[in-house]
């Protein structure tokens, strides 16, 4: 982060668009990732929600007077999850983290899979459910060892298309990109999360699902 200013982002970090499948039941199956967006070794992704130029930066933030000030706790994502309890796996949520996808809202609902996950099927859809969140608000963990069943995910940041509502939605940062603060916190590394980039956020860096009330 830049104070009130863009996400800067060095490495040759791919950036890719991906969209929302909906299924049947009118909420959110799958992913389908789209073609990767040409950017250089190090580029500005806008924070602010203004920029002519998205997902690139414009100078925007200047004459909105944005307020990118952070406001998401500086803490682990484990500090402030819930535990479901399933005789096959087991299930951790952050309020903190959600952004409204609601793959986890598909049929009876990730925490009822896991609640029978001693049904082989059923467990595989929690765990799958869990994979499909972009935030990683929600999580999967083996019984026998206690590690966190993660998508494999290459380092990449994409940005969320065909949200329920038809927006766009956050930059989905994948494979445990560190992600600094403008004062030069880091916070802690995680397989996927979700960054603002309506502006709208009241957790920045974090999107808490602004975009859908726009």
């Amino acid at each position: 982060m830049t104070k009130d200013g863009p996400y800067v982002v060095n490495g040759g970090v791919p950036l890719i668009r991906e969209r929302m499948i909906i299924g049947a039941e009118g909420e959110p199956d799958a992913w389908e990732e789209g073609p990767a967006i040409p950017a250089p070794e190090t580029y500005a992704l806008c924070r602010c929600g203004q920029s002519g130029n998205k997902p690139f930066c414009d100078g925007s933030h200047f004459v909105s007077a944005f307020d990118g000030t952070e406001t998401a706790r500086r803490g682990t994502y484990l500090e402030a999850a819930e535990k479901t309890i399933g005789p096959g796996v087991d299930l951790t949520f952050s309020a903190e983290f959600c952004v409204a996808a609601r793959f986890c809202h598909k049929g009876e609902e990730a925490w009822g899979y896991a609640e029978r996950s001693d049904d082989p099927e059923a467990k595989e859809e929690a765990v799958r459910q869990a994979g499909a969140c972009p935030s990683g608000s929600l999580v999967a963990w083996e019984k026998t060892t206690g590690a966190a069943i993660e998508p494999e995910l290459e380092p990449s940041i994409s940005l969320i298309e065909n949200c329920p509502n038809g927006l766009t939605g956050p930059l989905w940062v994948k494979g445990g990109i560190p992600i600094e603060a403008a004062d030069g916190f880091e916070y802690e590394r995680r397989n996927r999360v979700t960054l603002c980039r309506c502006g709208q956020s009241a957790r920045k860096p974090f999107c808490d699902g602004s975009h859908l009330k726009s």
